[in-house]
């Protein structure tokens, strides 16, 4: 008999639920909710927090969990229970009075943000911001104890699980050791080539959303299942069966907003790819956020800035926005979209100096939640290490050090993943083109159904039944590393 597993199925579930309606509203914060109805959605998403909370607290989930170890469950089964114990132990480190401050502060941060952020406000946003930090480090403190970590392993576990600062400290000095001459390299022979044509705008937001949706569909994204809309930020939200995918648009340059919409596309086709018979499960969930942005930037820089695809998405281009013809030539558009310049924002950095960004807000993040920099200091601190690690510095806040949506909304120890995906994404895309060699000269063609047989298959449909380096390790032979990376980047732009 599974008695205790099976009650443990049916509070799962409900869970699963709550937090779903969450991601909704959320998403319905994002895109359409009008700035007078923050205080009321706050309460709405504080008291799913709550609901949330008080289920994983139940008194007897714990010995649920005691009991159902002892009974005859298969593999799948043992594995959703381990994940139902990891979330017991995240859920049960953290009050609810706790949970519902981190809630009620980070919707009302998130919202006061976007003014902010428009109006190149840091320090009217900092005393929401400074709230929003003081909980997670508190909520920290309470989950470190409990697994057993530093305060910032504890943060990064939420996201991450089992990834821990060392490797990504080692991670990282490999990245760094390799990246800066590299860059430079690149930079230089780039500019000894010529330019490469920039198609003409204005481009209209219609016609972009149009040739959005096309390359959605391309993809293999379900219409029936999805949509896309506009927000500050862009993502992916929802749930598995109803996904909301945002972009930005900007009528002076098409290129982000397109490349946008292709990178929550792949966050969307791994949500879609999750096995439906593990619905509302711990295991039926996508393994972490290094494993979800590493099916993103699959599809957006492994795949959809290949020669390959541009042949196939040169012709629609230049359909849809006309203009120089020569502009919308594939080579022309490789060059375009494979230039590495050193920017001030992340989103729209080149897979060359992107890690830059992300070692800069890991660094960054970590050292204010071990209490190492004050958050008052984040302008300079940002400013400075900008200057050492792209040799550029932002000429205000807005395009600096209040960029990102993640610490404003609350999470902390988010950002490393973003990197450590990218290592990820180049590992699996290596292994899908070795194991089907088929899959380049299908993306000319615009045809993603093998490489998307293949991540669903070896990715998509492992949902959390094994460990972010056991998926790895089935679908490409190694743990995560950093020597497919490197070598995708010295493939696309060495010599």
């Amino acid at each position: 008999m599974t008695e205790a597993y099976k009650k443990l199925e049916s509070r799962f579930h409900r869970m699963s639920v709550l937090s779903g309606i969450g991601g909704m509203l959320h998403w319905d914060m994002a895109v359409i909710m009008p700035g007078g109805g923050a205080n009321a959605r706050s309460e709405q998403l504080a008291t799913l927090s709550v609901l949330e909370n008080e289920l994983i607290n139940a008194p007897d989930l714990g010995d649920l969990i005691t009991s159902a170890q002892s009974e005859s469950l298969d593999d799948w089964q043992q594995a959703n229970l381990a994940e139902m114990k990891r979330a017991w132990v995240h859920g049960t480190a953290v009050p609810g009075e706790l949970v519902e401050k981190m809630s009620r502060a980070g919707t009302r941060c998130e919202v006061a943000w976007r003014t902010a952020r428009a109006e190149n406000d840091f320090k009217g946003l900092l005393p929401q911001l400074q709230e929003v930090l003081d909980l997670s480090i508190e909520a920290g403190k309470a989950k470190a104890e409990a697994l057993g970590t530093s305060v910032y392993d504890a943060l990064l576990d939420q996201y991450d699980p089992m990834m821990r600062s060392d490797r990504i400290d080692t991670l990282f000095a490999e990245l760094e050791s390799f990246l800066p001459d590299f860059t430079a390299d690149v930079i230089e022979r780039q500019k000894a080539e010529d330019k490469p044509l920039k198609p003409k705008g204005p481009f209209p937001v219609e016609t972009q959303n149009q040739i959005g949706l096309e390359l959605m569909k391309a993809v293999g994204f379900d219409f029936d299942h999805g949509r896309l809309d506009i927000s500050h930020h862009p993502f992916c939200g929802g749930i598995p069966e109803d996904l909301r995918l945002t972009t930005r648009y900007d009528e002076d340059d098409f290129t982000s907003a397109i490349m946008g919409v292709l990178h929550e596309t792949g966050h969307a086709m791994y949500e879609r790819g999750l096995p439906a018979d593990w619905q509302n499960q711990p295991v039926g969930k996508a393994r972490g956020m290094t494993m979800h942005e590493s099916q993103s930037l699959l599809v957006e820089m492994q795949a959809c800035r290949s020669e390959e695809f541009l042949t196939y998405a040169g012709p629609v281009f230049e359909s849809a926005f006309g203009g120089d013809s020569a502009a919308w030539k594939p080579a022309n558009l490789h060059r375009l979209y494979t230039r590495v310049e050193p920017g001030l924002i992340r989103v729209d950095a080149d897979e060359v100096t992107y890690p830059a960004h992300v070692i800069l807000r890991y660094r960054i993040e970590r050292a204010l939640i071990e209490g190492d920099m004050k958050l008052a200091d984040l302008p300079s601190a940002w400013n400075e290490m900008m200057q050492k690690l792209l040799g550029i510095v932002p000429e205000d806040d807005r395009n600096g050090c209040m960029q990102d949506i993640h610490w404003p909304a609350g999470a902390w120890g988010y950002f490393p993943t973003y990197t450590l995906g990218a290592m990820a994404a180049a590992q699996i895309f290596a292994a899908a083109r070795e194991a089907n060699p088929e899959i380049p000269d299908a993306l000319s063609r615009g045809d993603f159904a093998p490489l998307m047989s293949w991540l669903g298959k070896n990715i998509h449909g492992q949902a959390s039944s094994k460990s972010t380096d056991a998926i790895l390790e089935a679908a490409t032979g190694k743990a995560l590393g950093v020597d497919a990376f490197k070598a995708h980047l010295e493939n696309r732009y060495g010599q």
